[in-house]
C-alpha cells in the first residue's frame, strides 16, 4: 500500500473502536476516526470465530486488495479498521466491494471524484 501504514498496537485498536465512528454492513464494521499523521493507517480484524486459519487469512487477503485498489480515493490522515463479520467468508468480491465503498461513504472517508464507479 503505497499511501498507507498499518495499525499494530492494540491500544491502537481500542482507541478507534471506543472513540471512533462506525460504520456497518453485513459482511464488515468499519471504524475511522482523524489521526495525528498525514497519511492513512489501517488495520483489518478478522476473528476466530469466522474459521479457521486458512479462511481468515483469504477474508484478511481480500479486505487489504480492497482497500489498496481504492487507497488513491481516500481522504489523507485517517486512522481506519476494519473488523469482518461472518458473512464475510462466503461473499462473492463485488459484494464485498459494495459493502466496503458503502461504508466508507457513510463515514465520508471518500474524496469527490465526480463519477461513480458502482
Amino acid at each position: 500500500m503505497e499511501f498507507t501504514d498499518t495499525l499494530k498496537q492494540n491500544h491502537e485498536f481500542r482507541r478507534l473502536y471506543s472513540k471512533g465512528k462506525s460504520a456497518v454492513t453485513p459482511y464488515l464494521v468499519l471504524y475511522a476516526r482523524k489521526g495525528r499523521r498525514k497519511q492513512n493507517r489501517i488495520g483489518f480484524t478478522v476473528s476466530t470465530k469466522i474459521g479457521n486459519a486458512v479462511t481468515r487469512n483469504r477474508v484478511r487477503r481480500r479486505l487489504r486488495e480492497l482497500y489498496r485498489i481504492h487507497e488513491r480515493e481516500f481522504l489523507t490522515g485517517m486512522d481506519i479498521v476494519v473488523v469482518a463479520r461472518g458473512r464475510a467468508v462466503g461473499a462473492q468480491y463485488m459484494q464485498l466491494e459494495r459493502a466496503f465503498l458503502g461504508a466508507c461513504r457513510k463515514l465520508a472517508l471518500l474524496r469527490d471524484t465526480g463519477g461513480s464507479d458502482l
